[in-house]
């Protein structure tokens, strides 16, 4: 038995909840999985999983060996990319996620400066508008909007982002502009997927959540389409203020229902705490933060 082979194979288990689960994401037979698994146990005399036809649950002493194996195959690759070199020199591949939108306009172009300064190293950026897992996706640092549950996290605070409301002069012209949120009711509204309800909208007075419902005129797959939609005068959307930077400075949208909006939320890069931090993943976090920081400085909302 290749012990390390089996601990990473029942580590995939446990992370990923059952053996087919972990079969699929190690790209490996189920029964070669459920072997691995077997002979682990047996190798150790001790079950580590409780199963029943529905899932699998850790027993103690799975629980107590899962935080083990943990700690030794995180040790194990440390000590290769050491003797690779990699905390010598920055090499290697880097796997990132950040927000479709911010990913777009404002990381791509950092890793393109990034790439002509370190030309030994090359990334994989995974954008998507969904909390991604940085421990079970392998990511090494993620741009993310928001409160950081995860206190297993490092985070390098970069600035910060609000809601806005926004519709081009001419909707606002032939419909009106709302005064309140209860005035959106009579108002066409764009909506999109993962960013808030189809038809119901949160704004906030004397501190305290209001939902109020919307009429959703056109629902489209993103808020970049979003933001097209409500500059071509279809009507009223709600969406980050860097979604609407470029069309607010040329005149398209106008903001709308400002003080009715929420406090502005954090903007970090996140990693994950290791005892050893690969020199790739520190140089990319020494030059792209100041950089992000310098864009969050001036996507704040201009002046209106």
């Amino acid at each position: 038995m290749d012990r390390l082979e089996s601990m990473s194979t029942f580590l995939a288990v446990v992370e990923a909840g059952s053996l087919s689960a972990a079969a699929r994401r190690l790209k490996t037979p189920l029964p070669t999985v459920s072997r691995k698994v077997s002979e682990l146990e047996t190798h150790l005399r001790t079950k580590l999983f409780n199963r029943s036809s529905r899932k699998l649950v850790l027993t103690d002493a799975g629980s107590s060996y899962f935080a083990a194996c943990k700690r030794i195959l995180a040790d194990v690759t440390e000590a290769e990319r050491a003797a690779s070199g990699e905390y010598s020199a920055p090499t290697g591949e880097l796997i990132l996620t950040a927000p479709v939108g911010l990913g777009r306009a404002h990381l791509i172009p950092i890793l393109a400066d990034f790439f002509k300064a370190y030309p030994d190293i090359k990334a994989s950026l995974l954008l998507a508008d969904r909390v991604q897992s940085l421990f079970q996706e392998q990511i090494d640092v993620g741009l993310r909007i928001g409160a950081l549950p995860d206190s297993s996290l490092i985070a390098v605070r970069l600035g910060t982002t609000c809601r806005m409301v926004c519709a081009s002069p001419d909707y606002l012209a032939a419909h009106g502009t709302p005064r309140t949120p209860d005035d959106l009711a009579g108002h066409d509204c764009i909506t999109y997927a993962g960013f808030s309800s189809p038809d119901v909208w949160t704004f906030y007075k004397d501190s305290a959540a209001v939902a109020v419902p919307v009429r959703a005129r056109l629902v489209v797959g993103s808020a970049e389409a979003a933001c097209d939609a409500a500059c071509a005068g279809i009507g009223i959307t709600s969406a980050f203020a860097y979604h609407f930077r470029a069309a607010l400075e040329r005149g398209a949208l106008t903001p709308l229902l400002d003080e009715f909006q929420p406090a502005p939320l954090p903007v970090n890069l996140v990693y994950t705490a290791n005892r050893f931090l690969p020199i790739k993943v520190r140089a990319f976090l020494d030059f792209a933060a100041p950089r992000l920081k310098q864009v969050f400085a001036e996507l704040q909302p201009p002046p209106v």
